[in-house]
């Protein structure tokens, strides 16, 4: 006799806190999750790059080596590798162990907003406010891009990549999307200025926010606007947006120091977390668990379910 499957428990959201991270390096721009979830790096407006394990609170290494504040950073898929960018202009490829830098690329014009590498971590996607995605080889000793995509016609704002696709949002109002198997470019009008993008976790959608402090939803084949989310407040700073974890609920930062989360299919607001007093500029959803790293100002906060237990570290750990 088979026996039913157990009904599925309901996403628990984030709200728990359980680690905060006073990072001492300025204003942290960007806190962002590696490839599985058990680390975390930190973009300090004094020029470093932190890596941590948020789950200790412990800080592993800083990286230093950029001129400017560093604005974004991404992990390679076996993390052996960091690329972080920042407003010296340059993208920096890093080695994770020995904190050393691999390549310094240098091209664009202006500050770099946004950086992601490809799947394989072979070529290193940069986005900035010269209004150009930029396509560097790792590999290569080659000073120059691959490949320059120009078609932005303002700063480009967020960036993030699939397997076989690149997707940027950009202050001229559009969420542009590179097909790279058939070769194609689809835009997408937003009509204000869109500051952070991502995919949906299941591929079929596309998450803008934008500067009239609303998330737009999108078909990712089609462009029909599938869902509205409101009741944030996003004027004038680049914040970022995500998607949890199973693609259940749409998040997102806010200039009044908290992180709002919406039931993506009602588009009801469900919660809203008070984080701290000023802005909180970026989030980072972790890959596979409702955790959650927030930063405003100088601080990081790791936030997990309310039913989650912190495990008590073994001895000699």
């Amino acid at each position: 006799m088979a026996f039913p499957e157990p009904k599925p428990k309901k996403p628990e959201l984030p709200k728990r806190l359980v680690q905060n991270l006073e990072c001492k390096q300025g204003a942290v721009r960007a806190v962002r999750f590696n490839v599985d979830g058990n680390y975390c790096l930190t973009c300090g407006s004094d020029k470093s790059l932190k890596l941590w394990n948020p789950h200790k609170g412990t800080l592993l290494k800083t990286y230093s080596g950029h001129g400017y504040e560093v604005l974004d950073a991404a992990g390679s898929f076996d993390n052996s590798q960091l690329c972080s960018c920042g407003a010296d202009k340059t993208v920096v490829l890093w080695d994770v162990a020995s904190g050393q830098v691999i390549r310094k690329f240098r091209g664009h014009a202006g500050k770099v907003n946004c950086v992601q590498f490809n799947e394989e971590a072979t070529v290193i996607l940069s986005g900035s406010i010269d209004s150009s995605v930029r396509c560097w080889d790792c590999r290569s000793r080659r000073p120059d891009p691959i490949q320059i995509l120009d078609e932005a016609k303002d700063g480009v704002s967020s960036l993030k990549v699939s397997d076989y696709e690149i997707l940027s949002g950009s202050v001229d109002g559009r969420v542009r999307r590179y097909d790279l198997r058939a070769g194609e470019l689809y835009s997408d009008y937003v009509g204000s200025p869109v500051t952070s993008v991502c995919f949906s976790k299941d591929g079929q959608c596309t998450l803008a926010a934008s500067l009239d402090s609303t998330l737009r939803l999108l078909d990712k084949d089609t462009g029909e606007l599938l869902g509205e989310y409101t009741g944030h407040k996003n004027t004038a700073y680049k914040l970022d947006c995500c998607l949890s974890e199973k693609d259940t609920h749409v998040t997102s930062c806010s200039e009044d120091g908290k992180v709002y989360f919406w039931d993506l299919v009602e588009g009801s607001l469900m919660l809203s977390l008070p984080v701290g007093r000023g802005v909180v500029q970026s989030l980072s959803f972790h890959p596979s668990k409702p955790g959650l790293l927030t930063a405003t100002e100088g601080r990081v906060q790791f936030w997990r379910e309310e039913s989650h237990v912190v495990e008590e570290q073994p001895p000699g750990c």
